[in-house]
């Protein structure tokens, strides 16, 4: 397996999974801050991905597998 074969194989994971979640969002302590007696102590974070880039990594990793030059003879 050669390194062209690794890079389209982790492109297509990741488009894969880029697809299927969308985002990723943790909690992470932080300040805490008082509203109306209730008191938050934590913060939400939220990263959207794209889902162009998602896709676009899924066809990329497509085409490279596709086209790519298989090694004749060794």
């Amino acid at each position: 397996m050669n390194t062209r074969t690794i890079v389209a194989v982790l492109l297509i994971i990741l488009g894969v999974v880029a697809l299927g979640y969308s985002g990723i969002a943790f909690t992470t302590p932080g300040e805490a801050v008082d509203f109306r007696g209730l008191r938050i102590l934590q913060t939400t974070h939220h990263y959207f991905i794209p889902q162009a880039a998602a896709a676009l990594a899924l066809i990329g990793g497509g085409i490279v597998l596709l086209f790519m030059n298989p090694k004749k003879g060794r």
